[in-house]
């Protein structure tokens, strides 16, 4: 039985990037926050992470990466990379359970505890339980529209919380241009 947070969705157009995250937290079957903040502005409003997952796990691989980026000055290819090595290869990590999308004005990555740094082919990205709604609906915003990546991500998240029950319509968006 865990806590756990859901739902965050990244997208870059025309330059800007915008990553999202709802405001559910569940316990099993019971939601116990409705606005909770998963997305956060990371190194000096560079670098945008959220998470999904078991929350303490998530927090706790949260902190380790802000380590990393003040380590490597910053460089988040490499410390996605560093971060993904530590978790796949500490005993202790490895029993984590949570994702991360970390994301820069040029680069997007999902990390994982199983040692993935995954570079998406589009400018999408998704973790968590309402993440392939989400993928689906900014994919076709991106295709069909012409809105800019803050408001794709929020109506993509919309339509993934009409359709996941561990997501909700409360939504932290934040963005670098």
């Amino acid at each position: 039985m865990m806590i756990k947070a859901t739902t965050i969705l990244a997208v870059r157009r025309h330059g800007k990037l915008a990553v999202a995250g709802d405001g559910q937290v569940t316990f099993n079957d019971t939601v116990l926050k409705h606005h909770a903040v998963k997305v956060r502005k990371i190194y000096h409003g560079k670098i945008i992470v959220g998470f999904a997952g078991a929350m303490a796990d998530a927090l706790n691989l949260f902190d380790r990466f802000e380590s990393k980026l003040e380590r490597y000055n910053g460089n988040l290819t490499r410390s996605a990379v560093e971060l993904a090595k530590d978790w796949r290869t500490d005993r202790y990590l490895r029993r984590l359970e949570a994702m991360m999308i970390a994301a820069d004005a040029k680069r997007m990555y999902l990390i994982s505890g199983n040692g993935d740094v995954i570079e998406p082919d589009e400018d999408v990205i998704g973790i968590g339980s309402g993440s392939v709604g989400a993928r689906a609906a900014a994919t076709a915003l991106i295709k069909h529209t012409n809105l800019d990546a803050r408001n794709i991500v929020q109506e993509a998240m919309r339509i993934a919380a009409s359709i996941c029950v561990y997501t909700n319509e409360t939504i932290t968006i934040e963005g670098i241009e």
